[in-house]
């Protein structure tokens, strides 16, 4: 997606999106990416437009069409009101093929960073971290979440291994400067470590923030337990698909199997 600061805009394209994945490709599952609902804008906008959970526009959305079209759901970022808070969270939910939310994660690492270009991200100034390790069950195989910054700290995807994962999905909106460097390199890693399939669904293109036109990287991709990009999207919005076989991870941990070799280290 090229989401913007434009948020029944942004509904609309998910929509089409999702409508037109399962018109073409007939999934079990689908991954929005993040904060697909919004991005940009002036300062406070995030909070004007973010919704009370369950509720809102952007669930509203998501929630029906799990339900209409039997499928699940992963809905990649939702803006999430905290009550007494003027910050935010940045909110994964995850809804089954009735459409009935089955969980909740809200991002546990937030991007404070300048970039190499000179832009500065300072998430946390509108975002509270969430302080949770979510995994669900999607008809026998457990999912892990987790959400972009995410990404560079894999003590998290170690614990999302440990809860049982075998898909690990990654909603993200990376932006250009670091994505063209360290997105697939990252994602391919976190995959070997864990031995999961890691599915990353990726903001593309370009939005503004005040006056400042900001780029994001694009290129969702699926990395398998070997670490092979087994689908890629291509630049531009639209929509990529693939399998997800379980026989692959029980073969790859057959092989390798890390789970077994972990030790206490010392000092630890």
């Amino acid at each position: 997606m090229n989401s913007i600061s434009d948020k029944a805009a942004n509904i609309a394209a998910a929509r089409a999106l999702i409508e037109r994945a399962i018109g073409e490709d007939g999934p079990d599952w689908i991954l929005l990416p993040e904060q697909f609902d919004w991005a940009g804008g002036q300062r406070g906008d995030k909070a004007k437009n973010a919704e009370t959970l369950p509720g809102g526009p952007a669930y509203a959305m998501v929630q029906a069409l799990a339900a209409k079209h039997k499928v699940f759901i992963h809905a990649g970022s939702i803006m999430e009101k905290i009550d007494g808070e003027t910050r935010i969270h940045n909110t994964s939910v995850v809804f089954d093929r009735a459409g009935k939310e089955i969980a909740r994660y809200r991002k546990i690492h937030l991007f404070d960073v300048t970039t190499p270009d000179g832009a500065a991200y300072r998430e946390s100034e509108t975002v509270k971290a969430g302080d949770a390790i979510v995994a669900y069950d999607c008809e026998g195989v457990t999912i892990g979440c987790s959400i972009c910054y995410d990404l560079r700290f894999p003590g998290l995807f170690q614990a999302l291994a440990d809860k049982g994962a075998q898909v690990i999905a990654l909603p993200a909106a990376f932006t250009l400067q670091t994505g063209k460097d360290h997105w697939e390199t990252l994602l391919r890693a976190r995959a070997i470590e864990t031995e999961t399939y890691v599915c990353a669904a990726a903001q593309t293109g370009s939005f503004t923030v005040g006056n400042e036109r900001r780029e994001t990287y694009g290129h969702s991709l699926v990395a398998d337990p070997w670490g092979h990009v087994v689908a890629k999207a291509s630049d531009g919005i639209g929509i990529v698909s693939t399998r997800i076989e379980m026989a692959v991870v029980e073969r790859v941990r057959r092989l390798i199997p890390v789970a077994q070799h972990k030790v206490a280290l010392p000092g630890g």
